[in-house]
């Protein structure tokens, strides 16, 4: 009894993003920054000038900030990564696939050098190739760096930076579907 109960368990957190089928790995080379660069406050602002579903998006999103992480959530009482995207997307009519592995597959890949608040970033979170984490580009920094918000397992919605070197090792890959 108590093996069945500890394999399903385990299964649980394997999949709690959903993924297993490899992706190739892309690499992110870590702008060079000054200290001061790394303290700058994250912020929406974007030197593309964001607008229309772009914009939309990001404040969507940003409403969510601080909502706690969820297993299988998509509501405000709680998100996991893929049901914030898909409840950020669906909020501006953009249907999106409730896995992140499903959601790597949507839209068309792109560079990071190319990322736009908006796009998505996918991570490999579990060691390995497969998706198992999604996060929204929340901006783009005149440094390079990129920022995402994503509903983080023990800090729940969150804006994080792939400077960061757990999400640089991460990251996978880009898409916009945008």
């Amino acid at each position: 009894m108590k093996r069945s109960v500890l394999v399903i368990l385990f299964s649980i957190i394997l999949v709690s993003c959903g993924a297993s089928k490899p992706t190739k790995k892309y690499s992110y080379k870590k702008p060079t920054t000054t200290k001061s660069t790394n303290l700058k406050k994250l912020s929406s602002t974007y030197s593309g000038n964001v607008s229309g579903t772009r914009a939309s998006i990001l404040t969507d999103a940003e409403n969510y900030l601080g909502t706690p992480y969820k297993y299988a959530g998509n509501t405000k009482a709680g998100f996991d990564c893929s049901g914030l995207v898909c409840k950020v997307f669906d909020e501006n009519k953009i249907q999106m696939p409730r896995r992140s592995q499903d959601q790597g597959k949507s839209g068309v890949s792109i560079n990071i050098s190319q990322a736009k608040p908006g796009d998505l970033l996918f991570f490999a979170t579990a060691g390995g190739s497969s998706v198992t984490h999604v996060g929204i580009v929340h901006d783009v920094m005149n440094s390079g760096e990129v920022t995402f918000i994503h509903a983080s397992t023990s800090k729940g919605v969150i804006i994080s930076s792939l400077n960061e070197t757990y999400w640089n090792k991460a990251f996978l890959f880009a898409r916009s579907v945008l």
